[in-house]
């Protein structure tokens, strides 16, 4: 069994990858499960295996201890870690060969509290783990931007130093060739560079050059790999990353 988590900023587009590389698994006949682990969803895009709200929810939170939307997540996610061991068991009663973990919208509250890296490690605590990072292209496609989702980027790896796949997400939003320029910002730091002294100025420039200077003399890389939920555009290129953070290039099933 593997474990995948999707994280990323709000609209970044979890939820979607989630539901669209989940049916690109089964058409490929994968064993697969969907957990849902946002107590505040209203709507998602599948319907989930395993649904941490069946446990947690945010309006009962408000109502019970008469907190405003935001107090009642934070709640959330610490109660969630108290459910890890029911979770756990739920998935090992379904027995799948590929678990997507769909994680909250707001990623602070499971990236930054204690219980995110309590969830990661102790669900499932056995199995090979990965986190998929999502960049969203829109918001990406600014130099600065860009610079500040590799810092985020870094700071989920430190938080959680488990294998970490990195997905410019909703590519079929913007045109091509921006797509392209920026998976070429990831794999050249030339061609970063030359960008930050093209399209930024002052100390937005100064800020973007030594920001991207500090993640680079730490010796982190993240390459994008280009998806659209909408079209299923790379999710082959993303099984093949997973297959090598997970399985050592194997296959899941055999």
């Amino acid at each position: 069994m593997f474990i995948v988590f999707v994280i990323g900023m709000a609209g970044s587009g979890k939820s979607m990858l989630t539901s669209a590389f989940c049916e690109w698994l089964k058409m490929s006949k994968q064993n697969v499960i969907t957990v849902n682990l946002d107590p505040g969803a209203f709507k998602l895009p599948y319907t989930p295996d395993i649904d941490v709200r069946d446990y947690v929810r945010v309006e009962n939170i408000m109502e019970k201890y008469n907190l405003g939307p935001n107090g009642a997540l934070i709640m959330a996610a610490d109660l969630i870690a108290d459910e890890v061991e029911r979770l756990s068991e739920e998935i090992e009663d379904l027995n799948p060969d590929m678990v997507l973990i769909d994680t909250p919208g707001q990623m602070e509250l499971f990236a930054f509290r204690a219980s995110g890296p309590y969830m990661v490690h102790e669900l499932a605590p056995k199995e090979p783990k990965a986190l998929v990072y999502l960049f969203d292209c829109a918001f990406s496609s600014n130099p600065l931007n860009y610079i500040s989702n590799l810092f985020l980027s870094a700071a989920v790896y430190n938080r959680f130093f488990v294998p970490q796949v990195h997905v410019l997400s909703k590519c079929d939003l913007i045109p091509e060739e921006e797509v392209n320029r920026i998976v070429d910002w990831s794999a050249k730091p030339r061609a970063l560079e030359e960008a930050i002294e093209e399209k930024l100025n002052g100390i937005k420039r100064l800020l973007g050059r030594n920001m991207m200077r500090a993640i680079y003399q730490l010796g982190l890389r993240f390459l994008l790999i280009p998806i659209s939920a909408k079209t299923n555009e790379g999710l082959i290129n993303l099984n093949m990353a997973l297959e090598r953070s997970l399985a050592g290039g194997d296959k899941y099933t055999y």
